[in-house]
């Protein structure tokens, strides 16, 4: 592991613990003052991991994580059009955008829900698979948490954007909206259930400190779609029929979630609760990793 990525996410889970309870003691806003514009339910962020001279993760045969993830970033948006969703993307086009870039698009727009998509990486060329990730304090197990440290690491690279890096004073400055866990939780319990149907292991639900999560002030989840480390998924990857299907998947889960906001009755949500502790134990629950 790179000691500097391991320092860094040890301080950011020290920050959103600090900023979680910062945000339980705060008083209760007075009843006669201004009331923050509501996010619309409709409109969806998507955010292609990567890009620019970030590659991401790289499979054997020379498949690149940031050209993967915006091919499916850009179906993914085309679908949920069709489901009558607006779409706002955090990048179109081969661009590295930084870590505040990202987030004040979603912020800015008060958006419903944003999405950060992903693809994952292994030393064993074995593993495989679709994974959802929501937001923590702690990692759910030691391997959500290595791929929290590779993907926060892209936030200290030399030629990102000055602030990007500075995730400890960004978390500070903005309080953590800890209303959203729950929502976070129900929403990558509905992506995950509709990407398990694909051909292919599901490897679940998970929760860690993902810089890219932590100061958007909505429902979110981070997407790792599959493993190019693998040689027959990287085929896959880069598969315009198969990033179709991942999109097609995604796009049912928000469905699903955004049904179930509206109060229709959702399949899976009370597994998804009985899975998942409470917002505020996921916080302060768990051992050091």
């Amino acid at each position: 592991m790179n000691a500097k990525a391991a320092v860094r996410l040890g301080a950011v889970t020290i920050a959103l613990g600090a900023a979680l309870v910062t945000a339980r003691a705060a008083p209760q806003a007075d009843a006669g003052a201004p009331q923050e514009l509501a996010p619309d339910p409709d409109l969806v962020v998507i955010d292609a991991g990567h890009g620019g001279p970030d590659y991401g993760a790289r499979g054997p045969r020379g498949v690149l994580e940031k050209d993967v993830v915006l091919a499916v970033a850009l179906k993914l948006g085309a679908a949920l059009e069709g489901d009558g969703f607006r779409v706002i993307y955090t990048r179109e086009r081969d661009e590295f955008v930084s870590l505040p870039e990202r987030t004040d698009v979603a912020n800015d727009a008060r958006a419903g829900l944003y999405l950060s998509i992903h693809a994952n990486a292994s030393s064993d060329s074995g593993v495989r698979g679709a994974e959802t990730y929501f937001l923590s304090v702690n990692a759910s197990d030691e391997e959500a948490y290595h791929v929290a440290v590779t993907e926060n690491g892209v936030f200290d690279r030399p030629d990102a954007a000055a602030d990007s890096g500075d995730v400890v004073a960004a978390i500070l400055g903005d309080l953590i909206r800890i209303d959203h866990l729950r929502e976070s939780s129900d929403v990558a319990f509905e992506i995950q259930q509709q990407l398990d149907e694909l051909p292919g292991p599901g490897r679940g639900v998970k929760q860690a400190p993902f810089v890219v999560l932590m100061r958007v002030n909505m429902p979110a989840a981070l997407l790792e779609i599959g493993f190019l480390t693998h040689p027959k998924e990287e085929r896959k990857l880069a598969s315009r029929d198969h990033q179709r299907a991942i999109a097609g998947a995604v796009a049912a889960g928000v469905r699903v979630f955004r049904d179930g906001q509206n109060g229709d009755r959702r399949s899976g949500s009370g597994a998804a609760a009985e899975k998942t502790p409470p917002p505020a134990q996921a916080a302060e629950g768990g051992g050091e990793h």
